[in-house]
Parts: structure tokens; C-alpha cells; sequence
């Protein structure tokens, strides 16, 4: 990494915590517990949505999001949990990374709750038919799951929540303000022949077809 692009680069621990301000408070030190109790699994059954972090062997990272209908993540215990595979692009860099090095982190929202629910641990990917059985959602079952074994359960504050406006309708862009996916898609893949409307409609295919 170049590190002269942004100036003063922290080098230390100990400069980064001069420069925070201190050592954490008593309960954000002793928030973190290493199971999923009554109250993480009350999260889980609310929550349709989570971004789910891997990195390959050599550190790579990536974050991919996954969701469903409220509680689509299976609790098996204390300790584990699995999230279903949905029909994606086929590219399954989260898998492969899985694959590789388990380590993966979560962080799962629940629309109009600035709170979030962090969840780091060890992953594998998931055949057995009896558990994605239980995992049946529109009439299909997924071929696959990731299993996690849970090392950390925590509650994240809601600053950067509040902050955003995440879930403040008023704080939105209206619809001709967004980015368009496709002429993003069009202008990063440079496929030749490929319109912005063909890929929108490809899109769209996607959306209404292959869900489940």
C-alpha cells in the first residue's frame, strides 16, 4: 500500500489510543459474550438482513449482503447458526473464502432499529439436506448453507445509524436521484453490444425469476 497518499498514516496502538481518547467504557469492554443467548436469538428471529464479512488465505476481504423474510438464519443452539444460500451470480466469492480461511464476521440489522447485532466466528459451508430442509423458503430448498460457530455476540451502538439517517424515509434521495445499476453494470463490465436496457431487463429477469 502506498501510505504516503493520505498523509499522516497512525503507526502504534498506543498512538491510536492516545488519539481516541482513552480506553473503552465498562460496558463497551464487557458487552461481548460468546454464545448466543435469549436475546440474540430475539434479534435473529426479527432479522431479515445481514452483511457477512470473509477474507480468502491471504487476507483479501470481502463483505456480501444476505436476506430473507424475518428470521431466515437457523439457530442451532447456543453456538450455532446457519445461513441459507439463495441463488446468486454463480461467482460465490463468499464461499470460496470460506473455503479457505473460516473466519467470518456478521453484522445483522432489523429495519427501524438503530442497533445492530454483531456476530464473529468460524464458518463452513453447509450440505446436509435435514438442515437446509429447515431452510425452505417459496417452495425451494437451498443447496447449500453457511454454518457458523459463534466466538462473539455483540450489540452495536447506533451512531453511525443515526448518523446516516438509515432509517429516516424523509432523509432519502428520490427515485431519479439514485445511481443506476445498470449503466454501472455497462460501463464496468465494457461487454460489447450490451446496452444499459438489456442489462436492465436482465436485472429485472433476475429479481422476478431466480429469488429462490
Amino acid at each position: 500500500m502506498n501510505k504516503s497518499v493520505f498523509g499522516g498514516v497512525v503507526a502504534t496502538e498506543e498512538e491510536l489510543q492516545s488519539l481516541l481518547g482513552g480506553t473503552p467504557s465498562k460496558l463497551a469492554a464487557n458487552k461481548v459474550i460468546t454464545e448466543l443467548d435469549e436475546h440474540c436469538r430475539n434479534y435473529l428471529a426479527r432479522s431479515p438482513f445481514v452483511l457477512m464479512s470473509t477474507a480468502d488465505a491471504s487476507g483479501a476481504c470481502d463483505v456480501s449482503p444476505r436476506g430473507d423474510a424475518p428470521g431466515f438464519v437457523l439457530v442451532l443452539g447456543e453456538k450455532h447458526l446457519v445461513i441459507p444460500e439463495r441463488p446468486g451470480n454463480k461467482r460465490a466469492d463468499s464461499l470460496c473464502n470460506i473455503l479457505s480461511n473460516p473466519r467470518i464476521g456478521l453484522i445483522f440489522l432489523i429495519p427501524g432499529l438503530e442497533e445492530t447485532l454483531r456476530i464473529n466466528g468460524r464458518a463452513c459451508v453447509v450440505r446436509d439436506p435435514q438442515i437446509l430442509e429447515r431452510m425452505t423458503a417459496q417452495g425451494k430448498t437451498p443447496v447449500l448453507g453457511i454454518g457458523v460457530e459463534v466466538e462473539e455476540c455483540f450489540v452495536h451502538c447506533a451512531k453511525a445509524l443515526k448518523r446516516s439517517k438509515l432509517w429516516q424515509p424523509e432523509s432519502w434521495l428520490s427515485r431519479d436521484q439514485l445511481p443506476n445499476p445498470a449503466e454501472m453494470l455497462r460501463d464496468h463490465c465494457k461487454l460489447p453490444g450490451m446496452t444499459t436496457e438489456q442489462i436492465a431487463e436482465s436485472l429485472q429477469e433476475s429479481y422476478t425469476k431466480r429469488l429462490y
